[in-house]
């Protein structure tokens, strides 16, 4: 039983010697995917819809602030309650479609990145499966990196066919 446990404490450097670490900087790599640019794309021309729409909105709904006021002071004070309430109502629509706007965004964003964090990963663990990593560390979120720990950005790079 003696021999056992000193053959298991000397081989344990060996064991740990073996295991290979090695850390990538995801935010680089998910940056250099060209279908990231692609995203970028259709997520400015969603969000210029949106804008436009918005902007159109509020021009309509300024251009009702300016004929009550200036035919406020002939107003009878039933009809002024009712164009205060329809302004309110307007502005109210007008909230509601941003906010609306804002989480269709995000949602299609998330959409449309999915595909992309998915081959991202994909590629991560084949370039850590080929190469035989013990583990592989995302560099943004790591404290210290020694000199002598391997980057495995540019073999996933690679594997994902950017240069």
């Amino acid at each position: 039983m003696k021999k056992l446990i000193i053959a298991v404490l000397l081989a344990l450097p060996i064991i740990a010697s073996a295991q290979k670490y090695g850390h990538i900087n995801t935010q680089e790599l998910f940056a250099a995917m060209p279908e990231v640019a692609q995203v970028k794309l259709k997520m400015d021309t969603i969000q210029s819809q949106y804008e436009n729409q918005l902007a159109s909105m509020n021009e309509e709904f300024q251009k009702k602030v300016q004929d009550y006021q200036t035919q406020e002071a002939t107003m009878a004070e039933a009809i002024k309650q009712i164009r205060q309430q329809e302004l309110q109502e307007m502005q109210q629509r007008i909230q509601l479609f941003y906010q609306t706007a804002e989480q269709d965004i995000q949602k299609k964003q998330q959409e449309l990145l999915a595909p992309v964090h998915e081959k991202m990963t994909k590629a991560i663990k084949a370039v850590g499966e080929r190469d035989g990593y013990t583990y592989i560390f995302d560099s943004a979120s790591m404290v210290h990196i020694g000199a002598d720990a391997i980057d495995a950005t540019p073999a996933v790079k690679k594997e994902l066919g950017i240069k």
